[in-house]
């Protein structure tokens, strides 16, 4: 009685399963109604319809993403309603053509830009906070998010040249006129630093980019006209007749990490030059920054240093009249200057406009490079809510920057406390991090959606990965997806289901398929060989 009562309901749950895949696929008339009657029989024919269900998904309590053994497939889900939680499963791969309508079949031909990694900004409230932790606590936390073979691999960060908006106070690294009395300060030498060390150790790897927010202020003038001093955190611009002076101070900063055994990989001349208001800024229209960008590159070259400079580090949709920053800063330079092969790129932010001028400018500007640089969340959108931010940061932040030619993408602190801090007055007050860690005792962390959106991708997609174009694709505008060739030569995808049912896709890499389930409002990362 038993035994039959278990075959009933192993029938029943098959025969619903399928009543959801049938459904799901004749709401996108993936499949005609003639079809029914094979599919609810489960028949098969001897070419793979795609339509069999594959043997189910292995949840396994596995190391966290280790490189998947020939014929395997890894998985990481996780869904808005917090029942997957970047949950790993496993799947085996099938040989052959397939020929399901639900099919996504990578094109390893079509090569777009290579990637370069996902991660944090290390700000000195991430370290302040990190260094509260136990260390034993804090290394395993740092080990689950940036190790490549057991973590999930973060592999890019930004930190600040002097202050930000979530450092101790209002600094610069030469607030005294003159280069001579350039150092490292104490959010440097006993916060960020021990902090990047700490990182290096596990991922040694990680690419560093740096960014200040405002110039010394004895640089400062409040027009470029008048050079009427402006000694103020906030606002005022270069004076132009400290260009090549601030260029050097960018050269002894670089050099100053270097002695401590950190690489500062890029640079950006400056964070939102078109935000005059931050507790700590600059103002530095194109105009200005164009320049700024060609004596900073002479200072490079002449000093032997190899450092990438992306342009702007800004919002889409610019401000007073700046209109195509990055294109006009580029126009402006030309192309016969000394250190012009160091002007890689441009970095963005999304705290205004639309991620379609990511491609706007890739149009003009083919030759050069996006990343994306900042992303926040906080009060002002339920930040700590996954229901309402998984989606939306998976596809804004991190698909739709990625499938628009972004070679990486970083957001905010990694770690605040549970108040929002530690932060200046001016700066971000209502922040929130990718994680939050409760500053009554130092242990207990809340994970938000940044983290998940940047581990479900980081876990499968390393850096020298390639992303590529498709074979075939399924018409769904409820699922967005990327695919990525890996230098190991694994494939990659990330799948986004942003609708209200099940998906269950086939993936594809010409040899070899697997099926998976994404589960409504939900990401599935998938990486195999």
């Amino acid at each position: 009685m038993l035994k039959n009562r278990s075959m009933i309901l192993k029938l029943a749950t098959m025969k619903q399963i399928n009543i959801n895949i049938f459904h799901s696929l004749m709401r996108h008339k993936m499949i005609a109604p003639l079809c029914a009657f094979a599919f609810f029989g489960l028949t098969a024919c001897n070419v793979d319809n795609g339509l069999d269900l594959q043997k189910p998904l292995a949840s396994e309590s596995l190391s966290i993403n280790p490189v998947p053994a020939n014929g395997q497939v890894r998985l990481f889900t996780t869904s808005a309603n917090g029942v997957s939680l970047l949950k790993q499963d496993s799947a085996s791969l099938l040989s052959g053509v397939n020929m399901a309508p639900t099919t996504i079949e990578v094109d390893p031909s079509q090569h777009k830009q290579t990637m370069e990694g996902f991660g944090y900004a290390i700000t000195y409230s991430t370290a302040y906070n990190l260094l509260k932790m136990d260390k034993a606590e804090r290394e395993t936390f740092l080990k689950r998010t940036f190790s490549p073979t057991a973590g999930y691999g973060a592999s890019y960060v930004r930190i600040s040249i002097g202050c930000s908006d979530f450092s101790s106070t209002e600094y610069t690294l030469c607030d005294k006129p003159g280069l001579e009395n350039f150092a490292l300060q104490n959010d440097e030498t006993h916060f960020v630093i021990p902090v990047l060390k700490e990182i290096l150790a596990i991922n040694p790897d990680l690419r560093i980019i740096a960014s200040p927010w405002t110039c010394p202020r004895w640089m400062k003038v409040a027009d470029i006209v008048t050079k009427t001093p402006h000694n103020k955190w906030t606002d005022g611009h270069l004076n132009p007749d400290y260009r090549a002076t601030y260029a050097q101070y960018f050269v002894k900063f670089v050099q100053a990490m270097q002695q401590q055994g950190i690489h500062i990989y890029a640079v950006t001349p400056q964070n939102e030059p078109l935000n005059p208001g931050n507790c700590a800024s600059t103002y530095m229209p194109w105009q200005e920054e164009a320049p700024f960008v060609k004596e900073l590159t002479h200072a490079f070259k002449s000093t032997g240093l190899s450092t990438k400079i992306y342009v702007y580090d800004h919002n889409y949709d610019y401000a007073n009249g700046q209109d195509d920053y990055p294109v006009k800063v580029y126009d402006a330079l030309g192309s016969g200057y000394n250190g012009s092969e160091l002007v890689v790129g441009a970095a963005f932010h999304d705290y205004g406009g639309n991620n379609s001028e990511l491609s706007d400018v890739y149009e003009k500007a083919p030759g050069k490079e996006l990343i994306f640089t900042e992303s926040s969340i906080g009060t002002w959108n339920d930040g700590r809510n996954l229901s309402k931010r998984l989606v939306a940061d998976m596809k804004n932040v991190v698909l739709g920057t990625v499938n628009k030619m972004c070679k990486a993408v970083l957001v905010w602190n990694l770690m605040l406390d549970s108040r929002m801090g530690p932060n200046l007055a001016g700066g971000c007050q209502t922040c929130f991090g990718a994680v939050d860690i409760d500053a009554a005792n130092y242990k207990n962390i809340t994970y938000n959606s940044h983290y998940y959106v940047i581990s479900q991708i980081a876990s499968v997609v390393k850096p020298g990965a390639v992303r590529l174009g498709v074979k075939r694709d399924i018409q769904n505008d409820k699922l967005i997806h990327a695919e990525f060739l890996n230098t190991d030569g694994t494939c990659a995808v990330v799948l986004l289901n942003t609708g209200d049912y099940d998906q269950l896709i086939t993936l594809s890499d010409g040899n070899h398929h697997f099926q998976i389930k994404v589960p409504t409002n939900a990401v599935v990362s998938a990486r195999w060989k």
